[in-house]
């Protein structure tokens, strides 16, 4: 998959933006507060209809503006595919291939896209949330089943919690929920299991392949223990749950495990082996969305190669198939020469306006 069009307007700073990248590695160059964050979100926002950097989604609107319209054009191996997105006061509005969908989740995995960010090393040394989100995100784009389940999940959860808050609330009615989310939450944990057995796997190999001979490990850490009934924890929790008013157990507890050398890498690990590891998190997610889905996503790399010297930066370019269609923004593409080999397109933004070199 690679994305043939991209055009934007009142998004953020950026003007009106027509975006046509080549195949291989795109290059947009550009100093501080030009645009070059705002056009990889405005991408992964079209794509996934959801930001990186904010859930106020006023902020994403140009100063001065009510709206914003995003359009995006991919080439998959079998067709193409058209993407439209319009924001008007809070409400968005998205077309496929000019239809228009009445749900959020019929745009994911239409357009598949891997950003790494700086923010991305919250994944390591955040809260568990955080981890809670990438696996969400990424499992929502590859596993239809995982989406369904993850969307009654939330809306049971948030039923709940509401009875939860209430007055002396209903045992039948919490019975009832109860039972719901014990139905979605399986799906949840049984896909999350296996999405991180199939991560480490990659993220092992992608983490010593630019780091050395140090390791990296995942493991998932579900809330409920194989072998546990989540309506039975649900059961027993009540009287906690009733008296915090909120649902205290579940998959919206779990966590992901990162070590590095053998140690929690959120605690123990350096600035830069929490990097990498986040680094590695995401080239694994690129191998496991293209033998999830037969393509490979979209690469988005927010000033990657401020964060690494140029060995790294080679040795993460090494790491990536000849196929990933890359967008890379920089300060100076001149900092690492012999990075892009696979060079095909550089592009300057200053002020929101973007124009090939």
């Amino acid at each position: 998959m690679h994305l043939i069009q991209f055009m934007c307007t009142g998004f953020r700073i950026l003007t009106e933006i027509c975006f046509e990248p080549a195949p291989g590695i795109n290059v947009i160059v550009g100093d501080n507060a030009q645009g070059k964050t705002s056009l990889l979100e405005a991408i992964l926002f079209a794509a996934t209809a959801r930001s990186h950097r904010t859930n106020i989604e006023t902020e994403l609107v140009r100063h001065g503006e009510s709206w914003f319209q995003l359009r995006a054009r991919a080439a998959r191996s079998d067709r193409e595919i058209a993407l439209e997105l319009n924001w008007w006061k809070g409400v968005k509005r998205f077309k496929v291939n000019g239809v228009l969908q009445t749900r959020v989740s019929d745009i994911l995995g239409k357009l598949n896209v891997v950003l790494f960010s700086p923010e991305d090393i919250i994944l390591v040394k955040g809260a568990g949330a955080n981890r809670r989100r990438f696996l969400d995100m990424e499992l929502s784009q590859i596993s239809p089943a995982y989406l369904n389940a993850l969307q009654q999940y939330r809306q049971v959860l948030r039923q709940r919690n509401e009875l939860l808050r209430g007055e002396s609330p209903n045992p039948d009615l919490l019975d009832a929920w109860d039972a719901q989310l014990a139905e979605h939450g399986i799906v949840l944990t049984r896909e999350r299991e296996d999405f991180v057995r199939e991560l480490s796997k990659r993220a092992t190999d992608a983490y010593k392949h630019i780091a050395g001979g140090e390791k990296l490990s995942l493991a998932y850490q579900p809330d409920v223990a194989p072998g546990e009934s989540l309506g039975a924890v649900l059961a027993k929790t009540r009287a906690t749950d009733v008296r915090r008013g909120a649902t205290t157990r579940g998959p919206h507890r779990d966590d992901l495990l990162i070590e590095v050398a053998g140690q929690p890498a959120r605690s123990f690990g350096s600035q830069g082996q929490q990097k990498t590891a986040a680094l590695a998190l995401r080239i694994a997610e690129i191998e496991l969305v293209r033998e999830r889905t037969g393509e490979y996503p979209v690469l988005m790399l927010d000033e990657v190669l401020a964060e690494l010297d140029e060995h790294r930066s080679r040795l993460l370019f090494d790491a990536v198939d000849a196929q990933v269609q890359c967008v890379i923004t920089t300060a100076a593409a001149a900092t690492h020469p012999a990075v892009f080999h696979r060079e095909d397109a550089v592009y300057r933004i200053e002020r929101g306006v973007l124009e090939k070199q």
